[in-house]
């Protein structure tokens, strides 16, 4: 396995995160749970205005990566003007490492962008898609400091990544307006829920070297059908 390629992978996941400096709130991981009931009108996300963003890290912060990756397809369904379900694909093929993120002068992000691709790490072959499933919707309760900017609801859903689901909650901005609705979320998780390991155990370097933190920046944008 590259060294480049354990160093900087950490990075993926799904899904996807913020540039910024601000810590994203961690998400609560949990088993697979009871995908929400569709119930009232339905929205067709909108797949060229909405993105999921990735950010990873070593350990102690140095040199994080970051890039993108596309949504396929999806849908929310509103009823009584808020939100009551939702699920959207994401392109794994799609990834992408912004070349701004490897500033090393033997390194290359095209590299690190098809060895983020192979068997090593996300085997986009195998494994072209990620999906996200909501299985609960709440108003948000005081105390998300690190969410994303106004948000104002509890999200929790289904992360299918690498053939394996967890349920992941975390604050949400959700926004239903007229004939439209958006999701945006900013979360971190930790890539060993989905068996995202890069060495034999906890000793071997591959692995203490790379964070666990992944963190996910999500905008999705739907139209009413």
């Amino acid at each position: 396995m590259k060294k480049f390629g354990v160093i900087a992978l950490a990075g993926l996941g799904l899904l996807l995160s913020s540039c910024g400096d601000k810590k994203a709130e961690n998400a609560t991981t949990s088993q697979e749970q009871t995908v929400a009931e569709k119930s009232g009108d339905v929205f067709a996300v909108d797949a060229a205005a909405s993105k999921v963003d990735w950010k990873a890290f070593h350990k102690g912060g140095f040199a994080p990566r970051w890039g993108t990756l596309n949504v396929s397809t999806g849908e929310l369904t509103v009823a009584e003007n808020n939100l009551a379900s939702g699920e959207f694909v994401i392109d794994m093929k799609s990834l992408k490492v912004d070349p701004a993120s490897v500033t090393e002068k033997d390194k290359k992000y095209t590299e690190l962008e098809a060895h983020l691709k192979n068997a090593d790490f996300f085997d986009v072959e195998k494994f072209p898609t990620a999906d996200f499933k909501i299985t609960k919707v709440e108003d948000l309760a005081a105390g998300a400091t690190k969410a994303v900017e106004g948000a104002n609801k509890t999200i929790s859903g289904n992360l299918t990544l690498l053939g394996k689901t967890m349920n992941v909650t975390f604050p949400a901005k959700v926004e239903v307006v007229e004939n439209s609705a958006s999701l945006k979320a900013m979360f971190t998780v930790n890539r060993a829920d989905w068996g995202i390991k890069f060495g034999t155990d906890e000793t071997d370097p591959a692995e203490w070297m790379i964070s666990k933190d992944i963190e996910i920046n999500v905008d999705v944008k739907a139209g009413k059908k």
